[in-house]
């Protein structure tokens, strides 16, 4: 019950969220009727996506014949394809996820002094923050969609989307109104998906420099106190293989947020420049903005991932080796090799830093202008 705690206190908001997108039963909820019904709500959840994603893939299958048509249908269909990608490689990787949080509270990586504990309440406070505002935006970007297509569409009588339907949802106000709402809650439930998946990704990405800031601080400690670095060396091959499973775990997950984020954009943007400003610019404008954003936060922190294993090695280089012993000397260029390979995290020979979000604006930017020759 400690450690489960302790897990908690350093994924607090991510889990929370990870939680209301089902994917994450609450460790109080450990009765069988609980945990069946959590299950039938994780069903429900990604019916929600699917039953919103198919008949939007149908549409353009069956329907579009012309590029305006194709964005308006284009730009959410992809949402609601990452969405449930999200969601899928959630639900496979629950176990590697507990596992991953788990390996946070146990040695090497529990911080062992004040000062470590420090710099680990520093990066929950961080993660927490970061969460928080990253949330409120994309769920207010979802809630201005909504407001938006209540006083518009809904108001003329028409879908807030496009999408394929097998009935005559115009025969009756109840199939209406049941269709409508059932696009507004699929809405939703993808953005929650997404923000919970975000969330947790880049608050464990975030927890690798918190490891590399203890480790500095547990070296410096050993260089003072002359003592073993044998645990300085153990908690940086750690950090290397926590890194390694990370990227192993939620690789397909970032392949497809870059490939779904290039073409969102640039569709996007096509959508911007046919529409003239009214109330419909709005939310379409933060949508797009929203889709900037969710694969800067990977592109960003996953930059800070490498640059903070890089700076490691200037630092060990730094120090004066003439004042050690050979043992310590020997201890250092261990890890001082392994540092010369920075922590990188790629998925289909993608990195995951600023120079690849620069790329995708560019790659987005072509796409843009082949629609509007097209």
């Amino acid at each position: 019950m400690k450690q489960e705690g302790e897990k908690m206190r350093i994924m607090q908001f991510p889990l929370v969220t990870l939680t209301i997108a089902g994917c994450w039963p609450p460790s109080s909820w450990s009765t069988f009727c609980k945990r069946t019904v959590y299950n039938v709500y994780t069903i429900i959840v990604t019916l929600l996506l699917f039953t919103f994603m198919v008949p939007q893939f149908m549409d353009i299958v069956l329907n579009v014949d012309n590029a305006d048509d194709f964005t308006d249908t284009f730009y959410v269909m992809l949402a609601m394809v990452i969405a449930v990608c999200k969601m899928l490689g959630l639900l496979l990787n629950r176990k590697n996820i507990e596992m991953l949080t788990h390996t946070l509270v146990e040695k090497p990586f529990k911080p062992l002094g004040p000062d470590e504990i420090e710099i680990r309440q520093k990066f929950n406070n961080l993660i927490q923050n970061k969460a928080m505002v990253y949330t409120f935006m994309i769920e207010t970007t979802c809630a201005s969609m909504g407001l938006t297509s209540l006083l518009t569409e809904f108001r003329n009588g028409n879908l807030a989307y496009r999408e394929w339907i097998p009935y005559d949802y115009y025969s009756s106000d109840i199939l209406f109104y049941i269709t409508y709402f059932h696009q507004m809650i699929s809405l939703t439930a993808a953005s929650i998906v997404n923000v919970a998946c975000d969330n947790v990704i880049c608050g464990l990405l975030l927890h690798i420099c918190c490891q590399i800031e203890i480790l500095e601080c547990r070296l410096k400690k050993s260089l003072r106190n002359q003592s073993d670095f044998g645990e300085c060396v153990y908690l940086h091959n750690r950090i290397y293989k926590f890194s390694y499973a990370m990227n192993k775990n939620f690789k397909f997950i970032i392949a497809g947020q870059f490939i779904v984020s290039t073409l969102v954009v640039c569709s996007s943007l096509y959508r911007l420049a046919k529409t003239e400003l009214s109330a419909k610019y709005i939310p379409l404008a933060l949508y797009t903005i929203c889709m900037l954003i969710q694969i800067l936060i990977y592109c960003w922190y996953g930059n800070e991932v490498r640059l903070k294993s890089i700076q490691f090695a200037d630092q060990i280089f730094d120090m004066d080796w003439l004042a050690l012993d050979k043992k310590t000397k020997e201890n250092l260029i261990m890890i001082m090799n392994r540092s010369l390979i920075p922590i990188e995290f790629s998925s289909a020979h993608i990195l995951m830093n600023l120079e690849s979000f620069g790329k995708l604006l560019k790659v987005s930017y072509s796409i843009y202008n082949v629609l509007q020759i097209m």
